[in-house]
């Protein structure tokens, strides 16, 4: 473990890159749904299969990621990930020719899968590449760096595909349904050169990682203190830590979209102009990163992981109050607020539910990659509610708080539990 640490610097600044890669990739999809949902004519549940399209390639290809990773090491699987998304890149090019949603959803699902691999190696690297106590300071480092791209990724891409757009949508509604169908094809195009763009840079990417000084990390050290590798239980299923966490980060992951992604759609709700309500996105995430650097300067010299969860959770049920009751901007400030209580559950969540799990360390982080479906399966109950008309946007919200609560459960008595 002493060499692991030593080397520590080289991967962390490597991470970092990948982890901005992420952040800038994955939140992109909030102005995704904005844009698909105008370009191609959808109401709020099918304009947020974009989520579920994206998050739902994690459960499906995390344990062959897993495996990918066992064939090839984490280098070389890094590698084929930014190669995969670049793939899923490129579907988009024929997708917006066509205007052909499900195409879209098709690369965002490829995009997904290899971030998949890219998130199944490196998050349990992050945690290993030093000691466990403050892996959640390492974990929020990566977060800064992620959620600074989220920052970004729906600035950039708004100001290419949504220029103009509320006085685009008001046109709209003037013209028949020839001259209606010239216009959106006219918008469907302008994320051709944005993602051909990324396309080229993860490729370029993928060759730069694979011929970095990143060292090859074996993920099997971890026992828990005062454990001998006999000690270790012969089945994943046998860590409530491990089990109840992946529920945990379920729900967290599930919350983090919502409140990301749904955002500039809700304040389109609240007669927000759509001209600024595309960039409220990128408030969610200044939060979160705020979040982030509160976890550095606190994680764990003043407080526990499990206490700073515990807090998140706090917090995110009295935003999530402040959504409901509230209307208008203020209501808006509460959804980019969660970002601040959503920071510090990842890297919280992630240390606490694979401690003590030896060699099961590679399956258990596999699990929790796959854990990220529940940003796939929400935002989705979130639109179905939405679009109801006795429930509507801001009702919609409530999902929230019973997600909130397991979280406070798992920080405080959850992951400690010995047996199911």
């Amino acid at each position: 473990m002493s060499q692991r640490i030593k080397s520590g610097l080289v991967p962390i600044l490597i991470l970092g890159i990948l982890f901005f890669i992420f952040g800038f990739v994955t939140w992109l999809n909030g102005t995704l749904i904005q844009y698909l949902k105008i370009a191609c004519e959808l109401n709020t549940f099918q304009s947020l299969l974009v989520a579920f399209a994206f998050y739902i390639s994690y459960f499906v290809m995390a344990l062959p990621s897993s495996w990918l990773l066992e064939k090839t090491g984490f280098k070389k699987g890094m590698m084929l990930g930014l190669f995969v998304m670049a793939l899923g890149a490129l579907i988009f090019i024929p997708a917006a020719q066509s205007r052909t949603y499900e195409l879209f959803l098709a690369g965002l699902f490829i995009i997904g899968t290899g971030l998949s691999v890219l998130q199944t190696a490196s998050n349990p690297y992050i945690t290993i590449v030093g000691p466990i106590e403050s892996a959640a300071k390492r974990i929020s480092i990566m977060g800064i760096c992620n959620k600074v791209a989220g920052v970004l990724a729906p600035i950039i891409l708004g100001a290419i595909v949504l220029a103009d757009s509320d006085v685009f949508v008001n046109e709209l509604q003037m013209l028949d349904e020839a001259q209606k169908s010239i216009r959106l094809d006219e918008l469907a195009s302008r994320v051709i050169f944005p993602y051909t763009v990324m396309a080229i840079i993860l490729v370029l990417l993928g060759v730069m990682i694979n011929f970095s000084p990143l060292p090859e990390i074996e993920a099997q050290e971890d026992l828990g203190e005062g454990r001998s590798d006999v000690d270790i239980p012969k089945s994943i299923w046998q860590f409530p830590n491990l089990i109840l966490g992946v529920l945990a980060l379920f729900l967290y992951v599930g919350v983090e979209v919502i409140a990301g992604d749904t955002i500039g759609s809700y304040g389109q709700s609240q007669n927000i102009p759509l001209s600024e309500a595309k960039n409220f996105t990128a408030f969610t995430l200044t939060a979160m990163v705020i979040g982030y650097i509160i976890g550095i300067l606190t994680i764990p010299k003043y407080v526990s992981q499990s206490k700073a969860l515990a807090i998140s959770a706090i917090t995110g049920i009295i935003f999530s109050a402040g959504i409901i009751f509230t209307s208008g901007y203020v209501s808006v400030l509460f959804i980019a607020l969660l970002g601040l209580s959503n920071a510090l559950m990842w890297p919280a969540i992630w240390p606490l539910a694979i401690t003590g799990l030896g060699k099961h360390t590679k399956t258990g982080s596999a699990m929790l990659i796959m854990a990220i479906a529940g940003g796939a399966t929400l935002p989705l109950l979130y639109g179905k509610l939405a679009d109801l008309s006795w429930i509507g946007h801001q009702q919609a919200y409530w999902i929230m708080v019973p997600c909130y609560l397991f979280i406070l459960f798992y920080s405080t008595k959850g992951y400690k539990i010995s047996k199911l």
